[in-house]
């Protein structure tokens, strides 16, 4: 009884003794705590004068109350039930045929694919869609020569798609092992071409995944580590990265496709390219797509080398620049083009603008002095990380940034539609690039409107634009209004 009392002592009343008034008979069931003899039990009843513990007696307390009177228990919820999933048939995307118009429905695609396309809203073919998969559904290499805008990602991405989806992947298979690659010369184009791919390939069951250059290493690692890849869109310099480090085998490439072939000739990732197109299965073995804006001839030659008898697919467009931008060129002298830029935005209340400059350092002051004189802005460049980039581009797109300045490289595949106005701070060197940054207005069918701003240093490059364009653009001067002083800020 040493340990009962110090205990009793230590604690006052025991519960059992709490429990019980008065001394009962002991309880003769086996193992229970009472079976001692009565004469070990203490002499008297009553606690010894201490502070009983407050939880026993707050739980003694509630003890009765609960089973005098308990409380009704609550009706359960019948959980509501869940409506029910109609599958989803062919014959629910009606498409009429039209002459002179391709649908979709002439190719023989999967069901899962066909899905998508409805979804998307696509019910006929561009003329590269319908050429191009013409031949590439038919297993054959091609190469294409389209603009920006035309449709060619969708092209062969479809043929992509059908390709995995009509040959089953082998059974013993690594994680790091994609059956599609598409190599495109900037992150903006790959994350773009993802987005696309995923919208496509939601009820296929493919995997889709991207490498770029500027985004967390370890983090594209664990995503590739994690399931399988059947499409790999990637830009050269990270896609090496992983394939030398041999987290990435390229020996089970199906299809593989070039996307602006001459862009990565011009920012000279050629050479890395052909790296990483040695480690794919020979050209014999793997289906291969090239697309370019313009069929230079080394264009052509890198297209000898990688394809197999390919067929050739141009569009020629009829007008170079969508009718829909309204195009302008400002005479203005170098030092007076911040303060146009500014006043244009400012003065007219524009809430989606692209602002192209030939250099990232222009870039970087274009945007600063923005910034600085109360104009939401941000700029897209090489130097910014990707992370921050896509950041920025979300913001453009939700209409969070007002003005986007950006380089040429950096522009390039970026589709945000509502973009009202792009303004050229700095004419391009190439007339190519003059087409693709007016391109970013004026896109499903809106209107937009270009202006150029044309100055000393610059405005040699007008006769090439215009011959590209077919056309000639007149010069006008700006208002004087439009070449006031900035008013600077004062701080609050």
């Amino acid at each position: 009884m040493t340990v009962l009392k110090a205990l009793k002592k230590m604690f006052g009343k025991s519960e059992a003794e709490q429990l019980a008034p008065v001394p009962s008979a002991p309880s003769h069931a086996p193992g229970h705590r009472n079976d001692a003899p009565q004469a070990d039990r203490p002499a008297h009843v009553a606690a010894p004068k201490a502070e009983p513990q407050p939880a026993p007696a707050a739980s003694i307390a509630a003890e009765p109350a609960h089973s005098e009177a308990p409380k009704p228990a609550r009706p359960r919820r019948e959980p509501k039930p869940k409506a029910p999933v109609i599958p989803w048939k062919l014959e629910d995307f009606v498409v009429d045929p039209q002459e002179g118009k391709t649908r979709f429905h002439d190719f023989k695609l999967s069901p899962e694919l066909m899905h998508a396309i409805q979804d998307l809203g696509f019910p006929y073919c561009t003329p590269i869609q319908a050429q191009v998969l013409g031949f590439t559904l038919a297993g054959k290499d091609a190469i294409g020569r389209a603009q920006t805008g035309t449709g060619k990602t969708a092209a062969f991405l479809i043929s992509i798609i059908t390709q995995l989806l009509q040959t089953p992947p082998p059974k013993e298979r690594y994680m790091g092992e994609p059956r599609a690659l598409i190599i495109a010369p900037t992150r903006e184009l790959v994350v773009q071409i993802a987005k696309d791919a995923a919208d496509l390939t939601k009820y296929t069951g493919l995997n889709v995944m991207t490498f770029v250059g500027g985004m967390d290493f370890d983090k594209q690692l664990k995503h590739l580590e994690a399931r399988h890849c059947d499409i790999l869109v990637a830009t050269p310099g990270r896609l090496l990265d992983f394939n030398q480090r041999g987290d990435v085998h390229l020996d089970m490439v199906e299809v593989m496709v070039l996307d602006e072939a001459d862009r990565m000739l011009d920012m000279g990732f050629i050479p890395q390219v052909r790296q990483i197109i040695r480690q794919t299965p020979p050209k014999s073995e793997r289906q291969t797509l090239l697309f370019s804006a313009t069929f230079t001839e080394d264009v052509m030659n890198l297209a000898k080398q990688w394809t197999t008898d390919p067929s050739i697919v141009e569009i020629e467009v009829t007008n170079v620049a969508s009718e829909n931008v309204e195009q302008h060129i400002y005479a203005v002298a170098g030092a007076d083009k911040y303060k146009l830029l500014y006043n244009l935005v400012n003065d007219n209340g524009w809430e989606r603008v692209m602002v192209f400059a030939n250099r990232k350092d222009e870039v970087r002051r274009i945007e600063e002095r923005l910034v600085r004189d109360g104009v939401n802005a941000a700029q897209l460049s090489g130097d910014v990380p990707q992370h921050k980039r896509i950041k920025t581009l979300e913001g453009f797109r939700e209409g969070k940034i007002r003005v986007l300045v950006a380089t040429d490289v950096a522009g390039r595949g970026i589709h945000i539609d509502g973009i009202s106005h792009v303004i050229n701070f700095t004419l391009p060197e190439v007339p190519d690039d003059y087409v693709h940054r007016i391109g970013r207005t004026g896109r499903a069918g809106a209107d937009g409107v270009s202006i150029s701003f044309a100055g000393e240093d610059d405005s040699y490059q007008l006769p090439s634009i215009e011959e590209k364009l077919g056309r000639k653009i007149s010069c006008e001067t700006p208002p004087t209004h439009l070449l006031r002083a900035v008013e600077r800020k004062r701080p609050q």
